[in-house]
């Protein structure tokens, strides 16, 4: 009885542990798709180009490319990304990736001409070398705005 006691009580200090951490990992997962966000309204290329993982892939209306000309569209302003308002967020944790949707009224500079849309944006994280790189980044226009 002690014996399976115990056990029981391992085993629920163990899920009350992963549980917690995969807590941790979604609110930092959150806090970083947020940063990113603050990054692209800023243009800020560098932290960009940090936290875009190599292979990453970006999918747009207009098209999809990788990481390099991401960074350089947003560099030169061809899309400027002026402001997201988040309407709602959800983190899947699988292993070592996380998948975000945003649901979001975005503001931005296409071509020197300014757009809203409301987007589902899907980002895909990968967990490297103890720190989250974006994998992968996808913008569905929705046909409302909520």
């Amino acid at each position: 009885m002690k014996n399976t006691l115990f056990s029981l009580l391992l085993i629920l200090t163990a899920s009350i542990g992963m549980l917690a951490q995969n807590s941790a990992a979604k609110q930092e997962i959150i806090q970083l798709s947020k940063d990113k966000w603050q990054w692209m309204a800023d243009k800020d290329a560098n932290k960009l180009s940090q936290l875009f993982h190599e292979k990453s892939v970006f999918v747009h209306m207009g098209g999809s490319w990788g990481k390099d000309r991401e960074v350089n569209i947003i560099k030169g302003g061809m899309i400027h990304y002026k402001k997201a308002d988040i309407h709602s967020v959800s983190v899947n944790i699988i292993d070592s990736t996380a998948i975000l949707l945003n649901r979001i009224t975005l503001l931005a500079s296409v071509g020197g001409n300014e757009v809203t849309n409301p987007f589902e944006v899907t980002e895909v994280y990968v967990k490297q070398n103890g720190a989250w790189k974006l994998g992968s980044l996808s913008f569905t226009k929705l046909n409302t705005t909520n």
